[in-house]
């Protein structure tokens, strides 16, 4: 067979040559449109479940919500490992697939056997998946200092929340945005418990009157003159002046208001945790990509989109910074990698050609090179394959045994 290939070769050389050359071109091309990333994708095919459950503590979290959770997961087929972390107030679980497991398909998975056990967990407790991520998969942190003689943290952390993240959630290829740091806003009614008992309001009036509060309604619609007129009570507000005359109940034909038993006021949520950029109160995002993004790309349309955001900042606040940034390592480590493959290339050439004493052989073995590595990359291509640090070492190692073969 061999004998056969290499007759036929030396036969059909310019056939061989303009093969050759396709394929190097097609390759080339290829190559520069590989995914680019520091290791390949290390981790299995794993579903993350999210359960939160304020007020309980580990122990009945673990009894209530892990550990139903945990049985009901380990029926699901090719499932090879379950683990879990319970908290007060949280569970987070870790549902590992067996390799040749299709993500979506895991995921599908999950979610229909969370839908039938509803029943089987605590009260009011909804179990979510979390997005689809990987080990490597935080590619970015990005800051936003707080001066809070030029604007409050609770501002900055809305601006995060309502304008920065759905906005790095647009861009393909992103998984999750999480922010931590500054204040989230709340309402805060803290009742005035004297004035209640004078007025006879109750506890249950109160947090009825809370439940039912900023909704809008639907009254159905009023048939007239042949035209379908819909009814709607909108009652969806972020005043605070609403909320403060909101009427509890009647009294003497007189309706009571929020404001005269109780302090309305907006106010920051209890902190589990802040953050901070060189000494000074900042709001940080951690930027999360799916496994199958291309982690240099993903960061350039990041960086576009905070530069576009630049100019709408509100008053007052700084630009965001970007406090770590992957995409920096994954090029340093490239460039190095990339270095020592053309040096030894060079190296290579150089003994050849002490050794053969003449050039025709040197450049024929050496040709080896851009060969291998072009139809390399068709083959990362066809198996989904990455350009990262592994790949590229063991292309800079196999050089010699190329020569050799040549």
């Amino acid at each position: 067979m061999f004998k056969w290939l290499l007759d036929n070769s030396l036969t059909n050389r310019l056939l061989v040559i303009i093969a050759s050359v396709v394929l190097m071109a097609y390759g080339a091309f290829t190559l520069s449109r590989t995914p680019v990333d520091v290791f390949p994708d290390l981790n299995k095919p794993t579903v993350t479940i999210m359960t939160e459950a304020g007020g309980m503590a580990a122990e009945e979290v673990e009894q209530l919500i892990t550990f139903p959770l945990e049985t009901s997961m380990n029926g699901l087929p090719s499932v090879e490992s379950v683990r879990s972390t319970s908290s007060a107030g949280l569970s987070f679980l870790y549902v590992a697939f067996d390799w040749s497991t299709d993500i979506f398909r895991a995921r599908q998975l999950v979610s229909e056997r969370l839908s039938s056990m509803e029943e089987g967990i605590a009260e009011g407790v909804v179990p979510r998946m979390g997005p689809i991520s990987s080990i490597m998969g935080e590619i970015m942190q990005i800051a936003i200092p707080v001066d809070p003689s030029k604007i409050s943290a609770m501002a900055v952390r809305e601006y995060a929340d309502w304008v920065l993240r759905p906005r790095l959630l647009s861009v393909p290829g992103v998984a999750q945005v999480i922010p931590i740091g500054g204040e989230v806003r709340q309402f805060q009614v803290q009742p005035n418990t004297t004035r209640m008992a004078e007025l006879g309001i109750t506890h249950d009036q109160l947090e009825g009157a809370l439940k039912g509060y900023s909704s809008n309604t639907s009254g159905g619609f009023l048939e007239l003159n042949g035209r379908e007129y819909l009814i709607r009570n909108l009652g969806r507000t972020s005043r605070l002046d609403d909320l403060k005359n909101l009427a509890l109940t009647s009294k003497g034909g007189q309706p009571i208001l929020m404001r005269q038993i109780a302090e309305v006021t907006f106010a920051a949520a209890l902190k589990r945790g802040d953050a901070g950029y060189e000494g000074k109160p900042a709001v940080i995002l951690g930027i999360q990509k799916q496994p199958t993004a291309d982690t240099i790309a993903l960061t350039k349309s990041i960086e576009e989109a905070l530069v576009g955001l630049k100019a709408s900042l509100p008053a007052g606040m700084e630009a965001p910074r970007v406090t770590f940034r992957q995409a920096s390592f994954i090029e340093a480590s490239i460039t190095t990698l990339q270095g020592k493959l053309i040096g030894a290339s060079i190296f290579v050439a150089v003994i050849l050609f002490f050794f053969l004493g003449t050039l025709r052989p040197t450049v024929i073995a050496l040709t080896a090179i851009p060969v291998s590595i072009f139809i390399t990359a068709l083959v990362f291509k066809y198996f989904g394959l990455s350009i990262n640090t592994m790949t590229l070492g063991g292309l800079a190692i196999a050089i010699g045994g190329l020569v050799d073969d040549a």
